[in-house]
């Protein structure tokens, strides 16, 4: 019974390592921590695949559930902040109001949309949560966190229409002035997906004449921010790295695209990008890394170029084409409007050209950009800086993030 118990621990030891252990690079924050966050997210990932060929529930759901359930907080006041949950324009938003300086003293302002691959997370969750109280107390400013609508119960351009109506709300004279916030001293940031919304939602507002007060900056923390080459260098490098895998960057696209799923392995190889459909061309020319990256990061990877494709995924989702969802896309004399720029990357990244390449565009167009890049960085560490999932690399770009916004708001 002893070599029977012995051998059964053993097997599933060995099981549960062959599970959790994935070979990374040995420059990225703290692997094996990064291993142990990533085969939770991995498991949880799995129970919601299960659920949702069984009938019970939507994958997403699943993960969103197990992502939100145990961090939610309600709007608790603090010494220095005062937090509430209120609604702009239809939305709901979370507001950090520093508390400290004098009842004249316009603030500066910053709002902030969260990330989660347009499906998860939220306003209300501790890290996001913690992340705006910091920023409001830090820069003794007002933090408007968008809890915007999620996939699968929306989908483009619903998410963004959230993020640019909460905004503009925001901008308005009466309520700047209702939150004694600095018309002149406003900026838009957001990570990830909230990146990509922040980043659409920026060259909106630059377009948008009935907007007086434009903002002054935009910050975007590792962005996702175009879908028309899924094999750039760092979707190359970094396929199989924790915990945004390129696969799973491709199915939270069609998630929020609305797209069908059976698309993945046509958008794995390029295939609505190919040659012979000319009516992506002149987007794709506007991605590609050859031309935009340097050559220190292009090392030896090729482009993937196909000759003939698949027309029925750009035919089914023309939103690949849309700027609101690929902001990368943007023609340059829009470029030319936006505000000084902070972009923040991360080497260990299937996002990082996509950061790099906007941070060249926009210098192109002659837009002040300061490019932070992080070569033991991975995809979103910067709101893994709390127990139990502290990262040194995340308490460091969260640092020098507010430590931007401080010098340049």
């Amino acid at each position: 019974a002893m070599k029977s118990t012995l051998c059964f621990v053993v097997l599933c030891s060995v099981l549960t390592a062959y599970y959790i252990y994935i070979p990374l690079p040995h420059t990225i924050s703290e692997p094996w921590k990064l291993l142990m966050l990533d085969a939770t997210f991995r498991g949880v990932q799995h129970l919601g695949n299960l659920a949702h060929s069984l009938g019970l529930s939507h994958h997403i759901k699943v993960l969103n559930f197990a992502v939100t359930y145990f961090g939610m907080l309600s709007p608790t006041s603090s010494e220095g902040v005062r937090v509430t949950d209120t609604v702009f324009d239809g939305v709901q938003v979370r507001v950090f109001e520093a508390t400290g300086g004098s009842d004249s003293e316009l603030k500066r302002s910053v709002v902030y949309i969260h990330g989660g691959g347009w499906s998860l997370g939220s306003a209300r969750m501790q890290s996001y949560d913690y992340l705006c109280r910091k920023m409001a107390e830090d820069l003794n400013a007002v933090v408007v966190s968008v809890d915007y609508r999620l996939a699968p119960e929306v989908h483009f351009p619903e998410q963004y229409n959230d993020a640019y109506l909460a905004t503009k709300q925001f901008l308005l004279p009466e309520v700047l002035a209702k939150y004694s916030a600095d018309p002149s001293r406003v900026a838009v940031s957001g990570d990830s997906a909230g990146g990509n919304l922040a980043a659409a939602v920026s060259q909106q507002l630059a377009l948008d004449s009935s907007v007086t007060n434009k903002p002054k900056l935009q910050s975007l923390i590792y962005p996702v921010l175009q879908a028309l080459d899924f094999n750039t260098p760092s979707y190359q490098q970094n396929r199989d790295v924790p915990i945004l895998y390129r696969s799973l960057m491709i199915r939270f696209w069609l998630e929020y695209l609305n797209g069908d799923p059976s698309f993945i392995h046509s958008l794995l190889v390029n295939n609505h990008t190919s040659l012979d459909l000319s009516k992506v061309a002149s987007s794709c020319e506007k991605v590609n890394w050859t031309s935009l990256l340097p050559s220190a990061l292009k090392k030896n990877y090729k482009p993937v170029v196909q000759a003939t494709g698949t027309p029925k995924v750009i035919q089914e989702i023309p939103a690949f084409l849309d700027v609101r969802a690929a902001p990368l896309i943007a023609d340059e004399d829009v470029l030319k409007l936006l505000p000084q720029t902070y972009v923040l990357t991360c080497e260990h990244d299937v996002l990082r050209d996509d950061g790099i390449m906007y941070a060249m565009r926009l210098e192109q167009a002659g837009i002040h950009v300061t490019h932070d890049h992080y070569e033991d960085g991975f995809h979103g560490c910067m709101i893994f800086g709390l127990w139990p999932t502290y990262f040194s690399v995340g308490i460091r770009t969260m640092h020098n993030y507010i430590k931007w916004l401080d010098q340049n708001l």
